[in-house]
């Protein structure tokens, strides 16, 4: 029998799927993680997430579409939190083979002058519209491997340099090779950032011209076949983001896949640039939101960057209350989250009383997992996302006194979000709330949940009454956690980046903090010039309309549906990826 669970599900009979999947060309989406499954830790956090969401769309689009991705057989990590709020993090040990079937492929890559053998194990992305989309997860854990290359698709984002330089290599070369071996033929190679950017060394290597002219050795790289075939998503302006290698270490750990000179040319001089050599190889590139477009083309000049606004998959980040009376009032809500403009047919209290059911939700997984007893009527303000620097998780406490002013028996706060392994000020910022969450215990309720994850998210984004989100802009490329919480009717306060300058309208699907956003970079003052607007607009209108005017709060729950939850999500990003991107 299949294994089900929620509206997708793994099919049996593998390669007689794979079988008929062959005879009709794909578009192979590659990324370094994708979120399918709240149980199968191949994610970290948004990225994983949107390559989820974007393949659950193509599924229910009935999409031409293959996913490539890395095992992860000890995840990303569990989360663990001391009292002190200090985190430390352990491996997430789960079996591949209750969730996927393992396949009889094998591709070969050259890592430190070994042949690594890869095998493939297969998820398939069913949808009810009957689409499906198959994903294939690369495992080097395989008995003739060396111990050390066993471990190579371990953990994601595990290791040092050497570590992450190899798990590419696993991504870009060995994918492509694993997609041949199995009889695919491709017609568009979509890089979902730059970590499978050596997929295009792979494509390099297929299309060799014959040698026109021995003084002129580019000549037999054709490179114009190779940038047709490729599309590349970057989804970050942060420096950390894009991953850069010495060429030393390439050549020890990856050897000449094609000549230096040549690789110099198209990924940079002094360290090979997986972003550079992916925006050097691919015909169309994209950021993530209109902003995002406009600050990758003033880092990257001289290329062509185009932006498809990021969104959710409706149906996964709904909560049931809310499914319940979508069903009801907009029936085909699912496929056709256009549907959504017509929210006013939904009586008040059905909207929100489903509200309510989503907040006594997570109320009860606040009391379960921290032992906390949240209020239902109080208003609850949701901040959770990675934790690292540029996110200002602690934006809300830098005037501790006036905070206690305005929120003393109005507000209570729930935090999630993992650090990365090595992010020390990440960690830092998690110890932080645990320091305020202790000074403020007798005034405002602050509970932090460990081990964000997609079902923990879910319970969030619709059981809390506003979104908050604090970046340093212009580092939020899109951010898609605010888009889930408008599908569950909670408005955003947030931040002017990212998708919320085009979904925002002030007083109407929600609130923004600090300035508008014309400026590239922020002024040395922008913590006190966010916080003061912050603290003015939690304290003089939000916490007002909540508890005097339910009216309009929730007409903006309706707005928040009908205005941004119609817009942002992953079918209008995926008919836009079809059209501007894959037929090309």
């Amino acid at each position: 029998m299949p294994w089900k669970k929620g509206r997708f599900r793994i099919m049996s009979g593998a390669l007689d799927q794979i079988d008929e999947l062959t005879k009709e060309p794909k578009i192979a989406y590659f990324s370094m993680e994708i979120g399918v499954h709240n149980d199968i830790p191949t994610y970290s956090g948004g990225l994983g997430v949107l390559a989820g969401d974007t393949v659950r769309s193509a599924a229910d689009l009935m999409l031409p579409m293959v996913a490539v991705t890395i095992l992860c057989k000890k995840g990303y990590f569990t989360q663990e939190i001391n009292d002190t709020g200090w985190q430390t993090e352990l491996p997430f040990i789960w079996e591949p083979s209750k969730y996927m079937e393992l396949l009889p492929h094998r591709a070969t890559v050259q890592i430190d002058g070994r042949e690594v053998s890869v095998q493939a194990w297969f998820y398939n992305v069913v949808s009810l519209t009957r689409g499906n989309i198959p994903v294939f997860f690369l495992d080097t854990d395989i008995p003739e491997n060396q111990p050390e290359d066993r471990e190579i698709t371990a953990f994601l984002y595990g290791g040092d340099k050497a570590y992450r330089l190899k798990q590419e290599i696993v991504l870009g070369l060995g994918g492509v090779r694993m997609l041949h071996e199995m009889g695919f033929e491709i017609k568009k190679y979509h890089m979902n950032e730059g970590h499978a950017s050596f997929l295009t060394l792979e494509l390099m290597n297929r299309f060799k011209k014959p040698i026109e002219d021995v003084w002129d050795e580019k000549l037999v790289w054709d490179t114009r076949t190779v940038r047709s075939l490729c599309v590349f998503t970057t989804h970050t302006p942060v420096e950390a983001g894009h991953d850069k290698f010495p060429y030393d270490l390439v050549s020890q750990v990856m050897g000449e896949i094609i000549p230096f000179p040549v690789l110099k040319e198209l990924a940079g001089r002094d360290n090979l640039n997986m972003t550079m050599l992916a925006l050097n190889l691919s015909r169309y590139i994209n950021g993530v939101a209109k902003k995002h477009g406009e600050v990758s083309q003033s880092m990257f000049p001289g290329y062509e960057i185009h932006a498809i606004t990021n969104g959710v998959h409706s149906f996964t980040w709904t909560c049931q209350s809310f499914k319940k009376v979508f069903d009801e009032y907009l029936p085909g809500w699912a496929n056709e989250p256009e549907l959504f403009v017509r929210i006013g047919r939904v009586p008040d209290g059905r909207l929100w009383e489903a509200h309510m059911e989503a907040k006594r939700l997570l109320i009860s997984l606040v009391k379960e997992t921290t032992g906390v007893d949240l209020a239902p009527d109080i208003l609850t303000i949701g901040f959770a996302r990675r934790a690292t620097a540029y996110k200002r998780a602690d934006l809300l406490f830098r005037d501790i006194s006036r905070l206690e002013r305005i929120g003393e028996g109005k507000i209570q706060l729930v935090y999630a979000g993992k650090a990365h392994p090595h992010d020390e000020a990440g960690k830092k910022l998690i110890q932080n709330i645990f320091r305020y969450k202790e000074l403020l215990k007798d005034k405002i309720k602050i509970v932090y949940l460990k081990n964000y994850n997609m079902e923990t998210a879910l319970k969030i984004v619709s059981g809390v009454d506003i979104w908050m989100n604090t970046p340093l802009r212009p580092l939020e490329a899109s951010g898609t956690s605010g888009m889930k919480a408008t599908h569950n009717g909670v408005m955003n306060f947030s931040v002017l980046d990212g998708w919320w300058i085009e979904g925002h309208i002030e007083g109407f699907t929600g609130w923004s903090i600090g300035p508008a956003p014309h400026e590239l970079t922020p002024g040395a003052d922008a913590d006190a010039r966010d916080s003061e607007d912050l603290y003015d607009k939690l304290g003089n209108t939000i916490i007002p309309i909540y508890y005097h005017d339910r009216h309009t709060w929730i007409r903006m729950m309706q707005n928040a549906i009908g205005k941004n939850a119609y817009y942002f999500n992953s079918h209008r990003m995926m008919r836009r990826y079809v059209t501007e991107a894959y037929i090309r």
